[in-house]
Parts: C-alpha cells; structure tokens; sequence
C-alpha cells in the first residue's frame, strides 16, 4: 500500500490586498494571493462576506492558521496549495449559498 503523504504547513503571518483577499505567508517562505469569496458560504463561512467581519481574521500561532472570531478557519496545507484546491473548494460551498448573500459587498 503506497503511503499517503500530507504536508504539513504553517502560516506565519498574512496581509490584507484587497477585499476578501489575503496574501498568506508560509513557512517555507511561500506565499499565495487568496481571494477567500468564492469560498465563504455555509453555515460558518456565511459571516465572512461581511467585509467587516472578514477583516477580523488573526493569526493563530497554536495552530498556524489564519482564524476569524466565529472559529472559521482553513487547513494551512490547503492555503498552501490553494491555486490548485481553491475552485474545487468555491465549488463544493456553492450549494450553500444563500441568496442574500450573493453578491459581493
């Protein structure tokens, strides 16, 4: 049986560029531009298309993610290799949309 390898990352710091997208800082000195609105619906992912709110993420160092006050928060290795994942992820959350919640703010 072929052993499944899962990288482990931390993020260790982040930076705002734009409106829901964050440039998240690696480890092994990597980064990843994320546009997270895509991905933002569902019952725990729904608060943070409040751009407010969405702006309350911290770093948190214990786990090395990035969180926000709700507990949402995303796998590190899954930021990592976001290019990758991220449509998928977007796509997976799409039937959680709510309808008042649709647009951009």
């Amino acid at each position: 049986m072929d052993k499944l390898v899962h990288a482990i990352h931390e993020v260790v710091r982040f930076e705002k560029v734009a409106p829901f997208t964050l440039r998240v800082f690696f480890e092994d000195g990597t980064s990843q531009v994320i546009d997270f609105w895509p991905a933002l619906h569902g019952e725990i992912f729904e608060p943070l298309r409040d751009a407010t709110y969405f702006d309350r993420v911290r770093l948190d160092p214990e786990v090395g993610t990035i969180t926000w006050p709700n507990g949402a928060d995303f796998d590190p290795a899954t930021l990592h290799v976001w290019p990758r994942y991220g449509p998928e992820i977007a796509a997976l959350a799409a039937p959680w949309q709510s309808p008042a919640n649709a647009e951009r703010r």
